[in-house]
């Protein structure tokens, strides 16, 4: 072969040699286990390799490339790594460190992004994950939109630890004996009514009958957000703002009966609870009472008179839950309910045996608390089928002392079991009504000290409020 041909020859296979390495960089063909590289768009160019020695030019808004760390005196050479295109993404598997993992996020917009501002490659730290379990590529980082956390609310009343429970704003302030309970009376005389102030109770003494008053508003106050009092004409209405958004309005009129109490949901819904408005106002007490014969009793006296002791959960719900033994002959305001045994009797009730009261105290001892929880289950189920239902809440005293320590001490008695209700087990209050009777009705007949005497009832009154037979 001649001379001139065979360099022809040459250099053509060089050539071809150089063109074929090239076009297999470009291949779609690539490692098993990465990612296929996409190609690169016809007419982009990469800006041509510096020569040696020539200083590097870096375009505009751009940081200067940190220098490498030097290698370790000790270590061993590094093996080179396999030549991968720029477009490639090396596969995040047991082999990669995290370090080298690239961001797998979605690219920002273009708004996001202007034309003279190069994209930065974002690189995540290190992973710690267990031997053997693959990597998993971390979320793209996001700018989180800054949320004004609403302010702390106060615990709900359920979580409030088991303790002694004594009046409702401040279990350590205030009397806690009868006998500090003296101190504070004051006795007036109105005509043929006596009325003695003492502290926030009133008792009226009129007509051979005895009764007790105080303004239930004030234990809705327990862990209340907000309270607002106010007068509406004669009346004064109290507004409790409770954490879950909700207002309980409390509407008493002069002489401190109850007109109207209603829950105002967050979402504006209004659950009237009790509504004495039909009711016409009435000079003095003697109005209140209801002169009927007492009911026939035709069911078991187990499940018209249910002792809580040796009573389950089933037996307490039963009795409470159980309808009237007597026609209901009308719709009763609240007053006539309290004032009346003959009406009360036509409910069944618990007798709550179980806690018992240290002579001249209305204390609940820690250990006798969790005793009302068979009450407190058959109550949230009454309320989960009907939130109009309200529970009358009794206090009562044996026979030793005179009639007013005995009527005050069993109304702070019967207050105190609604506070526990409320506070330890989550029995919203205005579900809840107190009225003690003091020695009036004795369990036992005995005029010495007893402590069965010294007991709460709990009845269910909606059907008289509501006149359901």
């Amino acid at each position: 072969m001649h001379p001139t041909t065979r360099v022809i020859w040459t250099l053509s296979a060089a050539i071809l040699t150089v063109t074929s390495a090239t076009s297999l960089s470009r291949s779609q063909i690539v490692e098993p286990g990465l990612r296929v590289a996409q190609a690169e768009p016809p007419g982009e160019k990469k800006p041509p390799a510096p020569r040696p020695g020539a200083p590097q030019q870096r375009p505009p808004n751009q940081p200067a490339p940190q220098a490498p760390h030097p290698p370790a005196a000790n270590a061993p050479p590094a093996r080179p790594a396999p030549q991968t295109p720029a477009a490639q993404t090396p596969h995040p598997g047991p082999q990669t460190p995290a370090a080298q993992i690239p961001h797998p996020g979605p690219q920002a917009p273009a708004a996001q992004n202007p034309a003279n501002q190069p994209q930065q490659r974002v690189v995540t730290p290190p992973i710690t994950r267990p031997p053997g379990q693959p990597a998993v590529m971390p979320p793209a980082p996001i700018q989180a939109p800054v949320v004004h956390a609403p302010p702390p609310q106060p615990p709900h009343p359920g979580g409030v630890g088991v303790g002694v429970v004594n009046i409702p704003l401040d279990p350590a302030a205030g009397p806690r004996h009868l006998d500090q309970l003296r101190g504070e009376r004051h006795e007036l005389h109105e005509g043929g009514r006596t009325v003695i102030e003492e502290g926030d109770r009133t008792i009226f003494r009129e007509g051979g009958h005895d009764i007790i008053r105080h303004n239930e508003a004030d234990r809705f106050r327990f862990n209340a957000r907000e309270v607002n009092v106010e007068r509406r004409g004669d009346d004064t209405v109290t507004v409790v703002l409770r954490p879950d958004g909700s207002r309980i309005v409390t509407e008493v009129d002069p002489d401190g009966r109850l007109v109207r109490r209603i829950r105002r949901e967050p979402d504006g819904r209004e659950v009237i609870i009790i509504d004495n408005s039909f009711e016409p106002r009435r000079a003095g007490l003697a109005g209140y009472f209801v002169d009927l014969p007492p009911p026939v009793v035709r069911i078991p006296r187990e499940l018209y008179v249910r002792d809580l002791a040796g009573a389950n959960a089933e037996d307490v719900y039963l009795t409470l839950m159980a309808p009237p033994v007597d026609r209901i002959e009308r719709r009763y305001a609240l007053d006539e309910i309290r004032y009346s045994e003959p009406l009360r009797l036509r409910m069944p009730r618990v007798d709550v045996d179980t806690v018992n009261f240290e002579t001249a105290s209305w204390e609940i001892g820690p250990g006798e608390v969790q005793r009302l929880a068979f009450v407190a289950d058959a109550i949230m189920r009454a309320l989960r089928r009907n939130p109009r239902e309200v529970f009358l809440i009794e206090g009562y005293t044996d026979a030793v002392g005179n009639d007013v320590d005995n009527l005050s001490l069993s109304d702070r008695r019967a207050e105190a079991v609604a506070v526990a209700l409320t506070n330890q087990f989550g029995i919203p209050p205005e579900n809840l009504t107190t009225q003690g009777y003091g020695k009036q009705f004795l369990k036992i007949p005995t005029d010495g000290p007893e402590r069965t005497n010294r007991r709460v009832a709990v009845r269910r009154i909606t059907p008289l409020l509501m006149g359901q037979s």
